[in-house]
């Protein structure tokens, strides 16, 4: 039988050469990934609209800020409509946003517990309407007021209580955790406080980009407010909030009121002085 000799040291030098190779390799790999990870920090810092993948909304009111979805706006911007219409005082429209908060959180929801359905979850089987109905806004907004009305001393009584009046929920002392974000919504979307609606959404990459449907976001406006024309500056703001809010469904790019406009520009922060726009009208493109 053959013995092969093996000199000491050589097992032991193959693997040290092996480990100093992965070693190395190591290194590479971690440099490339913090190089990679710095660059994409300056990219992202220099072009911030690449970090804001989506559509958003804000409302700021006395320097809190709300974020919003287009979604959560756009009905908000509709509760605020249906109240004027009916001509009714901020508080109704506080409660409505409370109520709205806490129901479905100010999204128009296809379910709900049994057959609750939409912004306040009412519910077919107690006598609120079809659920085709109760899927539109509008209606669902205008059966809520038409409840609240009929609520005695609605105006003065706790918030949680007069939205309980008309919902007859099992835990109808959730609703007033919901107040402080009511108030600076209905601040906002009344007109009471301008300029306090901004919204963004990505252009899409479309050529040519889609043309506005301001005819199309006036008749929707009208369906909610009825009479578009606007004889006082609370109002113009109102619509503007409204047309702010609905920009991403109807491709607005601008909205402009009293001498000031918003751009769908995420560089740029908020409204923006300047421009012809009058307080007679809100003027959309």
């Amino acid at each position: 039988m053959v013995t092969e000799l093996i000199r000491p040291g050589r097992f032991f030098s193959v693997r040290l050469r092996f480990s100093r190779g992965v070693i190395t390799i190591a290194i590479i790999v971690v440099v490339l990934a913090v190089a990679t990870s710095v660059g994409l920090y300056h990219l992202l810092k220099k072009t911030p609209h690449l970090a804001v993948p989506k559509a958003l909304c804000t409302v700021r009111v006395s320097g809190q800020e709300l974020p919003l979805d287009p979604e959560q706006a756009q009905i908000a911007a509709t509760i605020a409509a249906v109240a004027a219409r009916r001509r009714l005082p901020e508080r109704a429209v506080v409660i409505a946003y409370g109520t709205a908060l806490q129901e479905s959180k100010l999204y128009n929801l296809p379910y709900g517990d049994r057959d609750s359905v939409g912004v306040f979850q009412q519910r077919e089987s107690q006598g609120w309407g079809k659920k085709k109905q109760l899927m539109d806004p509008v209606y669902a907004t205008n059966k809520f007021f038409a409840a609240l009305v009929k609520v005695k001393n609605y105006r003065k009584i706790p918030m949680a209580d007069a939205a309980q009046a008309v919902q007859r929920s099992a835990g109808g002392y959730a609703y007033a955790q919901h107040e402080y974000d009511a108030k600076i919504l209905a601040a906002a979307f009344t007109g009471r406080v301008p300029q306090a609606v901004r919204c963004w959404y990505p252009p899409g990459k479309k050529t040519p980009a889609p043309r506005p449907r301001t005819e199309e976001a006036r008749k929707q406006l009208a369906r909610a407010l009825g009479s578009t024309a606007i004889n006082n500056r609370k109002r113009g703001w109102l619509i503007a909030s409204w047309s702010v809010a609905h920009a991403e469904k109807y491709a607005l790019r601008q909205v402009s009121y009293a001498g000031s406009s918003w751009s769908n520009n995420v560089e740029l922060k908020g409204w923006q002085p300047g421009g012809k726009s009058t307080t007679a009208k809100v003027e959309l493109s």
